[in-house]
């Protein structure tokens, strides 16, 4: 992988759920040579308890920091993006700005583990699913032959991974 980081920004409707637990993920198992961060098309106030729960049984960093606006990741002193992914339709759909560092993007469609209904114990599965789909889709990217990849391929790899749906268990 040439011994370059990379930074990826994970951006949701309201950066308390989806985003969170892929920057949680892409942070812990990196390696280092990945950098996640997240943010939000309308931040919500706070992270969703739910997912505080989840990041700390699986080991994973809560974030110290309240969930974000993108446009902090436009400004002159934010990191260089070498990828930036949607999460969520209304992300997707946004008119989103010109990232510093012209990054690759793409849609990864998952499901809002917060608009889960019926009762707690499937609520909470909703919530694992979706972290499970992340894990499988992120472990994809980050075993992705970047060296080899020119930007189309690249680009065609990763709309590949946001396709794919995960098996219901």
């Amino acid at each position: 992988m040439s011994g370059r980081s990379y930074n990826v920004l994970f951006l949701s409707r309201r950066n308390s759920a989806r985003s969170i637990l892929a920057e949680a993920v892409l942070n812990k198992k990196g390696r280092g040579l990945f950098k996640g961060y997240s943010a939000a098309v309308t931040p919500a106030g706070a992270l969703d308890p739910h997912v505080i729960e989840l990041l700390q049984s699986n080991g994973l960093d809560v974030p110290a920091t309240p969930p974000k606006h993108y446009s902090e990741f436009t400004r002159p002193d934010a990191p260089a993006l070498d990828f930036v992914f949607t999460l969520s339709d209304t992300a997707a759909g946004e008119p989103l700005p010109e990232w510093p560092g012209m990054p690759v993007t793409a849609h990864w469609s998952s499901p809002d583990p917060i608009l889960a209904t019926g009762q707690e114990w499937e609520r909470e599965r909703a919530f694992v699913q979706v972290l499970k789909e992340l894990e499988r889709r992120l472990s994809i990217f980050m075993n992705l032959p970047f060296a080899s990849l020119d930007r189309m391929s690249l680009q065609n790899r990763l709309d590949e991974i946001g396709r794919t749906r995960p098996t219901t268990s």
